[in-house]
């Protein structure tokens, strides 16, 4: 096979990334600092994908992490290694959970201090039973975080290796063997405790706490484990100010990319490989000795030609708002401030996420749609600037859960304008104020939110079916990723490696699928 570039004089490169998202910038910056010649070649006008800051609404200074938003899964090696001028900061509060209890608006605060969770916990339930279940609970999810996260970036354990390493026998059962509804059932009674733990299950994920096939397990075991802690931060800057840093470490190490370059086809013989590739003048095609796909593996059957796996699902609403104001709460105990500082959970309590749940495989949207709000600019206001920031405005972001893609498939424009009306009322029934009297204006006057279905993600980033995973998540050991090979990157040609999140382990913004697929390119 040809080394040179169809059309024009130039050379092969040892390897072409396809997709500048944030897992194929960290896999070139890896091989450039190596000494390899690296061509990144991306679809759209901007690198990121979906790890992206924008500005959304027209006229108005405010830079939104659109689609990603919250930082766990990235390995601080990864930012050292790479030399990488990104920073996160920690939320002062974990979450806040309204609801009403015998009429009255209350709610449950984890964060401040132990003495007010714990204090919290006891209000709403009426002993301190919940809150030393909930201690032992995180305990537990703790010592698994700290054994299982640093295994990420090493070569994919096996079965036995990795329950070795865990070395608790109950933690191991339930959240590797048993349905995760089981653990939750047996450690808390309270129903909103019982649903603040189970809403790390059903992040993108469209599953019952009860599901055989554990999805929720893994769902919830990704949610744990990041950093050793299973914190949730906050990017510094957004989203958007790890994607430039990752791509400007790509660039300083000697890798081009090229934007509004989109691949439309792999050839290889396993040795040598060429990727076909058309942009707005044209054709062409380009020599590599590896390629390195940050897509989706139905993308990737795609460019090789091959019979695609079966699609997935994506099943969440993104909705993206900027407010003059965070509205006041029902609950006289709940500053707007604190409450929103961390997530901000709406009708998630165990039953509810349930009959949300039930409606939507039956193929209607839920009456009351569960989500979970947080405020980016308490931690970090930077984000903002001209009037926004002079006069104190607020960000909120909003991911709400049980919303599958066949929900939208018939009218995808009518059913998310009547999925938000039924998730902002969900909201409105916790707050002294209607959320609309407190959202900013765009310079047409307009309201300053925006919602994106998975069709809306699909169409927009590419994304399967909307699916923010690529894929469901598997289990981070050999015997769930069968033909993956050492590092969890492999495909079914040796020069052909899959580093995007729907490799093993991938899944979140983590940059591990592109630190694994470089090391298996360098032999490590």
């Amino acid at each position: 096979m040809s080394r040179e570039r169809e059309g024009a004089p130039g050379r092969g490169y040892d390897v072409v990334v396809v997709g500048g998202g944030h897992n194929g910038l960290v896999a070139a910056a890896y091989l450039a600092r190596a000494g390899k010649s690296v061509r990144v070649l991306e679809r759209l006008d901007r690198t990121g994908g979906a790890a992206v800051s924008t500005r959304p609404f027209a006229g108005v200074e405010a830079r939104l992490s659109r689609y990603a938003y919250l930082v766990s899964l990235l390995p601080g090696r990864i930012v050292r290694d790479l030399g990488l001028g990104f920073e996160v900061r920690k939320r002062t509060v974990s979450s806040y959970t309204p609801v009403v209890r015998d009429g009255k608006p209350t709610g449950l605060l984890v964060g401040g201090g132990g003495d007010r969770t714990r204090a919290s916990f006891a209000r709403l339930t009426g002993s301190d039973r919940e809150y030393a279940r909930w201690q032992e609970f995180q305990a537990l999810t703790a010592r698994v975080a700290e054994r299982v996260f640093p295994t990420l970036t090493e070569p994919l354990p096996e079965r036995a290796a990795l329950r070795e390493r865990v070395g608790d026998e109950r933690a191991w059962r339930m959240l590797f063997e048993e349905p995760l509804g089981r653990a939750v059932e047996e450690w808390f009674t309270d129903d909103l405790v019982r649903g603040v733990v189970l809403t790390d299950a059903l992040i993108g994920t469209f599953a019952d706490a009860h599901d055989p096939s554990l999805l929720q397990n893994r769902c919830f075991l990704y949610h744990v484990i990041g950093g050793g802690t299973g914190d949730w931060d906050v990017p510094v800057g957004g989203m958007g100010a790890l994607t430039d840093a990752l791509a400007d470490a790509a660039r300083a190490a000697g890798a081009e990319i090229s934007t509004g370059h989109e691949a439309v086809r792999i050839d290889t013989d396993g040795t040598e490989a060429e990727v076909g590739y058309r942009t707005a003048d044209g054709e062409g095609r380009i020599a590599a000795r590896h390629v390195l796909v940050n897509a989706s593996p139905r993308a990737l059957a795609s460019l090789l030609g091959e019979t695609p796996p079966a699609a997935p699902e994506g099943a969440q609403l993104k909705v993206n708002m900027l407010l003059t104001r965070l509205p006041r709460l029902k609950d006289p105990d709940a500053d707007p401030r604190e409450a929103f500082a961390g997530t901000f959970h709406v009708a998630e309590g165990y039953e509810q996420l349930a009959r949300a749940r039930s409606r939507a495989a039956a193929g209607e949207l839920p009456e009351v749609p569960p989500s979970e709000i947080y405020c980016h600019t308490l931690t970090d206001p930077s984000i903002l600037g001209g009037e926004a920031a002079a006069r104190g405005w607020q960000t909120l972001t909003l991911f709400g859960l049980h919303a599958p893609a066949r929900l939208f498939r018939e009218d995808n424009e009518g059913t998310r304008a009547e999925l938000l009306r039924r998730t902002l009322a969900a909201l409105d029934e916790h707050l002294a104020e209607p959320l609309a009297d407190c959202l900013a204006p765009d310079a047409a006057g307009a309201p300053c939110i925006e919602a994106k279905t998975p069709l809306d993600l699909e169409r927009e980033l590419g994304l399967p079916g909307g699916h923010i995973f690529h894929r469901d998540l598997v289990f981070p050991y050999a015997e769930a990723a069968e033909g993956t090979g050492r590092w969890g990157v492999a495909t079914g040609h040796p020069n052909v490696l899959l580093c995007g999140a729907g490799a093993a382990r991938g899944g979140g913004v983590s940059g591990v699928p592109g630190h694994n697929a470089a090391m298996a390119v360098l032999g490590r």
